[in-house]
């Protein structure tokens, strides 16, 4: 199938409607592509297609996406039977008992589930290394990262073997990724998307799952697809007025946006990262809307802490769950050294402090949001990144130098987090390459459950400056 590529997902699901492909011929592109680009991007953890092959023979339903071929995170998204090591050295050869919820959802909408992409241990850095499978390599340039921690979703999409995968974002994972690599990705609302059974929320609530994209409908159709309450959750995310994929029939209203680009952790965009807003403040302008220098007032120290402490926590819980699985204290040998200063800390700190962390994302939240009401704003525009990815090996989990290691980490994407800590939703758009054919994405944050107004605004600007055509260097499409 010589135009595969030309296809986002809901065409392919189209063909198959019309019977012009069959699911079976999708999926053996898909496979061919995965084997074809692996060596390159190491962009997959594990390939299962004999599970979308009993899906196939067993008949498929009818949802918006049957017989698209998927893949899906190695972290937190059970297949029952199949891997799930979250990247972790501890979880080496651990295979899941039963399919989480967003795995029903997946099926039902119709995806042939045939393959795991990569992520660093527990998703805990912004680039895709872990000592469990290697470094995932961006398409754009192999020589650096393809962000993280759904870099191997990021990495096989933008390459052209799947037009979206399943990705997960708890402190930008989501977006990163996108940013880096060309493609669209949306972080939903708190409450929005399942991550059961087993738990309904990860990292107090900070964690939430979605996709990244090459178009912004298949992101909009998956989350009508898959969004929802499942059995036990605490909250729900506000249920829209209508389908997600109903906010690209037409442009929005004018809308009023800060431009936000004092992170707040003093970080700056540098001159790349920079000329991608002025470029995008320049197209926001020409659509009619009002793009004003502003940002919210927020403590970076205390945000960065109270991070660092409610991850350290949930890290420490994992580790000791997985130890006494295995029945076995765990060493430095079953983690990466970050990981091991992050379990450290979790075992060590009061439990006070786990309550003063989750007082502090309250906080950052009321904050956020009171900005956006009390100044009129609809949006928020960042940059996704201060910079170009980094190279690989800078932000690794097991790194040659701890203090570059921070230095890196923390100002590689520092206006992600606040969405997470808001619970509110953002979207990474690839709106920016640099002249040495890099992307950038752009960052747009909206207030909690506001995503029909996020892809509202997004399918504008995929019309007004489309980026579809865009072709990495590694590309099997």
């Amino acid at each position: 199938m010589e135009d595969y590529a030309n296809y986002d997902a809901m065409g392919l699901a189209e063909l198959i409607r019309k019977k012009e492909v069959s699911a079976r011929e999708l999926l053996n592109e898909a496979v061919t592509r995965a084997k074809a680009v692996q060596s390159d991007l190491n962009c997959f953890s594990a390939m299962f297609p004999e599970v979308a092959e009993t899906q196939i023979s067993q008949s498929l339903p009818n949802g918006p996406f049957t017989g698209v071929p998927m893949a899906v995170k190695d972290l937190g998204f059970e297949i029952d039977g199949q891997p799930i090591t979250n990247g972790s050295l501890a979880f080496k050869d651990n295979v899941a008992d039963y399919d989480s919820v967003m795995c029903e959802r997946y099926k039902a909408a119709g995806f042939t589930l045939f393959g795991q992409t990569t992520s660093p241990e527990f998703g805990l850095t912004t680039t895709t290394e872990s000592l469990l499978y290697g470094a995932t390599r961006n398409p754009w340039d192999t020589t650096r990262t393809s962000g993280g921690s759904s870099g191997g979703a990021s990495a096989c999409v933008a390459a052209g073997v799947i037009p979206l995968a399943h990705a997960s974002d708890g402190g930008g994972s989501i977006r990163i990724p996108a940013g880096c690599t060309g493609l669209f990705g949306m972080k939903p609302s708190r409450g929005r998307t399942p991550m059961g059974p087993a738990t309904t929320e990860g990292w107090n609530g900070q964690s939430t799952v979605h996709a990244v994209s090459r178009s912004v409908r298949d992101s909009a159709a998956l989350l009508d697809a898959t969004h929802g309450r499942e059995v036990g959750s605490r909250y729900v995310a506000p249920e829209p007025d209508s389908t997600f994929l109903s906010a690209l029939e037409r442009d929005p209203k004018p809308l009023k946006i800060a431009l936000w680009t004092n992170a707040p952790n003093g970080t700056r965009p540098d001159p790349d990262a920079q000329a991608g807003l002025d470029a995008t403040r320049k197209l926001l302008e020409d659509l009619g809307h009002v793009v004003e220098e502003a940002g919210p007032d927020l403590d970076g120290d205390v945000l960065g802490k109270s991070l660092m402490v409610t991850v350290s926590a949930a890290i420490a819980m994992v580790m000791e769950a997985r130890g006494e699985a295995l029945g076995r204290q765990l060493g430095p040998d079953d983690m990466e050294p970050v990981t091991a200063r992050f379990v450290e800390l979790g075992n060590s700190i009061p439990m006070k402090e786990l309550m003063k962390a989750t007082q502090a994302s309250i906080t950052a939240g009321l904050q956020y949001e009171h900005f956006l009401v009390d100044g009129g704003y609809d949006m928020v525009l960042s940059p996704t990144m201060s910079r170009v990815p980094d190279k690989i090996g800078v932000l690794s989990l097991n790194p040659d130098d701890m203090d570059a290691y921070t230095q890196a980490v923390t100002t590689f994407a520092p206006w992600c987090a606040i969405s997470n800590q808001a619970g509110s939703p953002a979207m990474s758009v690839p709106l920016h390459w640099t002249a040495e054919n890099l992307p950038i994405g752009m960052m747009f944050g909206a207030r909690c459950g506001n995503e029909w107004e996020l892809y509202q605004l997004a399918g504008q600007l995929e019309r007004a400056a489309p980026w579809a055509h865009k072709r990495p260097p590694v590309w099997v499409g």
